[in-house]
């Protein structure tokens, strides 16, 4: 019996850890783009452990670091910046472990490279649940 719910708990706790991936294409044509969608939208709930793979294709310009894309994350009501989530892109793929903002709410992410002439609508909405 007390093997059994120790079992529970030890599942219930590796579940309550597990990482969601959330695979994003930063395009060359200054658009984030998640398979699937539209419009690209990130759900995830508050404090959710997260690892954004994200695969960066270089657009008409980039920084001198060789950065061609950014990721930052803003709060949708005043834009501000989340800490830790003001991400440079370098091309081809890059994993970022990350935690999701504490807050429920909606986010707003934006591209902080100037990578075209289409760079102003780079962005995706994010969500996050209680």
């Amino acid at each position: 019996m007390i093997l059994a719910v120790c079992a529970a708990v030890v599942a219930q706790n590796s579940a309550a850890r597990q990482v969601h991936v959330i695979e994003v294409l930063a395009d060359k044509d200054s658009r984030y783009k998640i398979a699937g969608q539209t419009k690209p939208e990130i759900t995830v709930s508050a404090g959710e452990p997260v690892l954004l793979r994200i695969t960066a294709r270089k657009g008409k310009s980039w920084n001198r670091d060789g950065s061609i894309h950014g990721f930052s994350l803003l709060r949708a009501k005043d834009r501000s910046k989340v800490d830790g989530w003001d991400l440079l892109l370098k091309p081809g793929v890059q994993e970022f472990q990350m935690t999701a903002p504490e807050q429920p709410g909606e986010y707003v992410v934006v591209c902080t490279v100037i990578c075209s002439e289409e760079h102003e609508g780079m962005f995706l909405k994010f969500v996050v649940t209680p």
